[in-house]
């Protein structure tokens, strides 16, 4: 299942996609479908593209429910989760 991450905006690229981080990942996305995106929001991002501006706050608790959830399905199957994987932005490398 995918699910649409928050991270943060680090990049602006002139060609319309930047640079968003979580923790110590980075990913190349598309930025055309936010208005008026700046360095340090938070956007959604999905499928390689961010697709909604969020604040901080809101950004800060989706995050905090993605860790818990991955903690409780660690605790019930033994397994890992990875909150983010490598978006499909096919408009460069990423």
């Amino acid at each position: 299942m995918c699910l649409a991450v928050p991270m943060e905006i680090i990049a602006i690229d002139a060609d319309g996609t930047g640079t968003v981080a979580l923790d110590a990942v980075r990913f190349k996305v598309g930025l055309i479908l936010v208005e008026d995106p700046q360095i340090g929001e938070y956007v959604l991002v999905h499928a390689g593209y961010a697709i909604e501006k969020l604040d901080t706050a809101e950004a800060d608790a989706r995050l905090a429910l993605f860790r818990t959830l991955a903690e409780i399905h660690h605790a019930q199957t033994g397994s890992e989760v990875t909150l983010v994987a490598p978006p499909r932005y096919s408009g460069g490398e990423t």
